[in-house]
């Protein structure tokens, strides 16, 4: 399986909507675990990069360096 190349400040797209109904979510953490927060209504939510890799479906912008 390909490794999934995200960093700081990307907008991901997850496999499932947010119960706000946005699907986009921004990286504001990198470690062992990625806190994402989403860009409908600003909540955040902590999880493992295992389980982050396995959920995200794309990276919609990249930041640039």
């Amino acid at each position: 399986m390909e490794q999934k190349e995200f960093q700081l400040n990307d907008i991901v797209e997850m496999k499932k909507p947010h119960p706000c109904g946005t699907n986009k979510w921004k990286i504001i953490r990198l470690g062992m675990d990625i806190r994402i927060k989403c860009e409908g209504c600003g909540h955040s939510v902590l999880i493992p990069r295992r389980d982050f890799t396995r959920k995200m479906k794309k990276i919609l912008v990249r930041q640039e360096d």
